[in-house]
């Protein structure tokens, strides 16, 4: 076992934080923090300009010790409920920063498996997946495999962790020095905030492993509709690959993969160019296209794809394996208060 670095307490244990974007979730909530054991030192609970007044309800209601609500001026949506929180935990001294929905569909039980691999220094920010019980999997709403699915593959490519699924989840757990380093301002503040912040994770090579989970579905309502959701989130997706792809492999490092990527398109829009002309020109004038035509198309094409799937399995090779929270650097960073603004 690695030694870990985490600050500790009186009692020699790392300070753990639980956060819970409050928005619509009176009815859930204090189920919620009731089932948070005794492991947790603090739990904030974020109003997000909640409609229903779950910020009050909680100081109303809540009479844990650990509990601090915490106040949004305007909606921000879940990822701004989250990084107000994040920012508190880290100035009151909190070493890992869990977050936990307040709709009652994340089992708070399951804290310790999140926390585990960081105190441990195996990793610096686990995430929850719905996916590796398939007898859990048969419970979920048919609606929310294919849409997880659906984003998961996008995923891949935007954020590089391309071992890991289910990238809407939002049971999370993040080492408090690294998500000090994170560019608060450029996350973003909506839905799309769980896959967002695993592509500024890559970008600072933090280690991220999934955790087995259930989810709980009863009376809540989901606010994420694929449909409405699937456009934006593509675009998002482009955008976080290509700066991805050039930070990890134009900027901050140089490889044969670097070479691999823009050959490959090239050959690829070669033999697309090249093909089409003479195919096009073929038919015009009624004839065949001549076999040297096709056959030279072909073996662009071909040769592209070759350098394509090349650069993909070095890309997939080139995940962190050191815990970002492990090196000095990153820990007088956090002494010192100093967010790393990535990409």
């Amino acid at each position: 076992m690695q030694k870990n670095h985490l600050q500790t307490d009186a009692q020699g244990g790392a300070k753990v934080a639980v956060i819970i974007p409050c928005y619509k979730v009176v009815r859930h909530v204090l189920g919620v923090i009731e089932s948070i054991g005794p492991q947790v030192h603090a739990i904030y609970a974020v109003d997000d300009c909640c409609p229903d007044g779950s910020g009050r309800y909680i100081q109303a209601h809540c009479k844990d010790p650990r509990v601090r609500v915490c106040f949004n001026a305007e909606n921000q949506g879940v990822g701004g409920a989250v990084m107000a929180g994040y920012q508190q935990a880290i100035a009151d001294g909190m070493d890992i920063l869990v977050k936990i929905d307040g709709d009652g569909q994340m089992d708070p039980a399951l804290l310790d498996d999140f926390i585990a691999p960081i105190i441990h220094g195996e990793a610096d920010y686990t995430k929850g997946n719905r996916f590796f019980d398939l007898e859990g999997v048969r419970t979920m709403p048919p609606v929310r495999i294919f849409g997880n699915a659906v984003l998961s593959i996008m995923s891949k490519f935007s954020t590089g962790y391309w071992h890991l699924f289910d990238p809407t989840n939002g049971y999370t757990a993040i080492h408090a020095a690294v998500a000090s380093r994170l560019p608060f301002s450029k996350i973003s503040r909506r839905y799309f905030f769980e896959t967002d912040i695993l592509f500024r994770l890559n970008t600072l090579g933090a280690v991220v492993l999934d955790v087995p989970m259930q989810a709980h579905y009863g009376d809540e309502v989901s606010g994420l509709h694929i449909r409405k959701i699937v456009g934006e989130f593509l675009v998002k997706h482009l955008r976080n690959s290509a700066k991805r792809v050039f930070y990890n492999h134009y900027l901050r490092n140089v490889s044969i993969a670097s070479l691999e990527l823009p050959l490959g398109v090239l050959l690829l829009l070669a033999a697309a160019t090249y093909g089409g002309y003479h195919w096009a020109q073929s038919a015009a004038a009624g004839l065949t296209t001549p076999a040297g035509t096709v056959v030279l198309s072909a073996v662009l094409l071909l040769a592209g794809l070759q350098f394509l799937l090349a650069f993909l399995a070095a890309d997939m090779a080139a995940l962190p394996t050191r815990p970002l929270h492990l090196t000095q650097s990153v820990r007088l960073g956090r002494k010192q208060k100093v967010p790393h603004d990535a990409l």
